[in-house]
């Protein structure tokens, strides 16, 4: 009588952690944040085309994902997390109850290379659901969280925090996510005070700190004050960080990340191309809408009105009429609509550069002078291309906490600026 052999097992899949799973995913450097109904695929997408390594989904709730199919359809697709077209991808979710922080990472494991636990959300609604940076001061349950989510899954687990005004309490704050089982550290330079007309800068010595206290083997990505390309190689050399991570300077400009990066090595203004840089209206709008038309599920449409208005945000002052446009957008707006949006602002921008004023004014200008001691510069964009948001503070645009360009009079009317090739 002959014995059946059985097959033999497969081995085991062994989770990669730390800077070996960081290296598993290409050692990206630009980053799209996770972002309240912001980084949905139709987003990431046009990120991936211009320039972004690795994308984070919006963040998740992890009770509503967990407990209500409607929310999870309408926050993550069948395509979400798709080989060819949207890897590497990080799941971010807030979360307060470990169990159902689990139950809902189960259920995107394998569409994601890793999930995110979001210790870093400043906003009210954190504060009255008690997530986000609102349990930063509850560290056995974040604990808790980290390591649940370690020892159950079969990806890497990452925490993105925000830092407190003391470093030694930031310090041991970080040790205890890394060692709870966090395999990737993002660190947001500013504190949970630090929101709407207190948001300030980022504080990067801080996050050299960090960088410096914490193991070699230990991935950090830094996020806060990024701007313009120029600021992520000032940010790898300020911090020290893995990679950079940029959320509202990606949503006003998604270009930000669109040139490759060599390290220590700063492009010139006469190496800068504008059309690249700072992209057109008409033409990043064709692009976004492409992309929009053809990208199923729920969440790309619902958050197509705030990015058009991010995007347009100074062509729309100037062209009321687009605003009017983007203003009657709803859940039920077809397709054909957003083309009709395109197709207006593509015939604006076009006309203006059919006329010779305009074209003339079609360049981009830098200031003479750094604004801030870090060596930041500031630039002119005409409105009808991508440019970088500045955060109003008490009804003024401030740049480093200064106006991002000085008045004639108080220059003796002399030309601060230089053009951008």
């Amino acid at each position: 009588m002959s014995m059946i052999t059985p097959p033999p097992e497969e081995p085991k899949k062994v989770k990669l952690g730390g800077r070996a799973f960081y290296e598993s995913i290409g050692s990206p450097k630009k980053i799209v944040a996770p972002m309240v109904d912001q980084s949905e695929l139709a987003w990431r997408k046009l990120s991936r085309r211009l320039g972004a390594d690795l994308c984070y989904t919006p963040m998740l709730h992890a009770k509503l994902f967990a407990t209500q199919e409607k929310y999870r359809r309408q926050m993550f697709d069948a395509l979400d997390g798709e080989a060819t077209s949207d890897r590497p991808l990080i799941v971010q979710f807030c979360a307060n109850d470990p169990d159902l922080l689990l139950e809902a990472a189960k259920l995107v494991e394998d569409q994601c290379d890793a999930v995110d636990l979001n210790l870093g959300c400043p906003q009210n609604i954190a504060k009255r659901g008690k997530y986000g940076s609102f349990l930063q001061e509850d560290w056995e349950l974040i604990y808790k969280l980290i390591n649940i989510l370690d020892k159950n899954l079969s990806i890497p687990v990452t925490v993105k925090i925000r830092v407190f005004p003391d470093r030694e309490k930031t310090l041991a704050y970080a040790k205890m996510v890394l060692s709870a089982g966090a395999q990737i550290l993002t660190v947001h330079g500013r504190t949970r005070e630090m929101k709407g007309q207190q948001t300030g800068l980022a504080d990067w010595s801080i996050i050299k700190y960090l960088r410096e206290q914490l193991p070699s083997e230990t991935v950090i990505f830094a996020n806060g004050n990024l701007l313009y390309q120029e600021d992520i190689n000032r940010c790898l050399e300020a911090t020290g960080a893995d990679a950079v991570m940029s959320a509202e300077g990606n949503l006003f400009n998604p270009a930000l990340f669109v040139k490759p990066i060599t390290y220590r090595n700063i492009l010139p203004a006469d190496q800068e191309d504008m059309d690249i840089m700072f992209p057109r209206m008409d033409h990043l709008l064709r692009d976004y809408f492409e992309i929009l038309k053809t990208t199923p599920g729920e969440a790309s449409q619902i958050a197509a009105k705030s990015h058009l208005f991010r995007l347009l945000r100074s062509f729309l002052p100037v062209h009321t009429d687009v605003r009017s446009e983007i203003a009657q957008i709803n859940r039920n707006t077809k397709i054909e609509e957003f083309e009709k949006i395109t197709v207006h602002v593509e015939t604006i921008v076009k006309t203006l550069m059919a006329d010779d004023t305009n074209r003339e004014n079609d360049v981009v200008f830098r200031s003479s002078q750094a604004l801030d001691a870090s060596g930041a510069e500031y630039k002119t964009v005409p409105y009808w291309r991508a440019q970088p948001y500045f955060r109003p503070v008490n009804g003024q645009i401030l740049f480093g906490g200064k106006r991002p360009l000085a008045d004639k009079e108080e220059t003796g009317g002399k030309e601060k600026e230089q053009k951008v090739q």
